[in-house]
């Protein structure tokens, strides 16, 4: 990693948490311990075998430990060094949100990230103790990626690519550009709905928990401050 050569703690610590992807990791880690393989949900763009040197850096400097997932392979979770990074994260994205936002880029229209963000922030409990299974259509998208399942059941949210049987309980619907619109809180849920650019039917019980269940972060209160947002 490359370094700054000097001795000045702002130097020291942005060789740590500037290098490109550690914030990332810092922001996916602090809702608690990853495996790798989430990991790399989270920064689709970064390969492999840079994940693994950067998991194995941050080691090193004290950010992050390997943590027991009770699997074979050990999974990571911030230190307490790590924990004092994310207020800093939280910051940066408060200032994401307030002058950052505008008319999205192609590249910047992540399938995967948004389903992965879905799965990972989405509160299973909002449906108590029954299991309740939600139907996502992408419907700008190609039929291979148009389709996604979330299957909530045992206090845990698991995303399937191909139906996993049983009750659909909940049908959303959607565009792509729509749905992240709608997670970062450029529209509202319910104006979303009322100007017909997101569709919720199904069982009452479960589009009465369907906003619970979707657990928008703080961020998506943050309003923009461009002229142009």
């Amino acid at each position: 990693m490359k370094s700054y050569g000097q001795f000045c703690p702002v130097a020291k610590a942005a060789e740590v948490f500037c290098e490109r992807w550690n914030a990332l990791i810092v922001r996916d880690l602090a809702h608690g311990p990853r495996r790798f393989t989430d990991l790399q949900r989270g920064v689709p763009l970064m390969s492999p075998s840079l994940l693994s040197s950067r998991l194995k850096w941050l080691i090193e400097e004290g950010v992050i430990e390997r943590h027991n997932m009770g699997e074979k392979r050990p999974g990571y979770a911030l230190t307490k060094a790590g924990g004092e990074f994310v207020p800093v994260v939280e910051g940066l994205g408060i200032w994401g949100q307030r002058w950052t936002r505008r008319e999205l880029k192609e590249h910047e229209i992540d399938l995967g990230l948004l389903v992965w963000g879905l799965e990972s922030s989405a509160n299973p409990d909002a449906f108590g103790a029954r299991r309740c299974l939600i139907r996502l259509e992408l419907s700008d998208q190609a039929d291979a990626k148009r389709f996604w399942w979330f299957l909530n059941q045992k206090e845990k949210c698991e995303l399937c690519v191909d139906d996993p049987g049983g009750d659909v309980n909940l049908y959303v619907a959607c565009t792509l550009p729509d749905a992240i619109h709608i997670i970062r809180g450029d529209v509202t849920m319910a104006n979303a709905i009322d100007t017909h650019r997101l569709e919720v039917l199904g069982d009452g019980w479960a589009r009465l928990a369907f906003a619970d269940w979707l657990n928008l972060g703080p961020l998506a209160k943050v309003p923009s401050r461009r002229n142009d947002a």
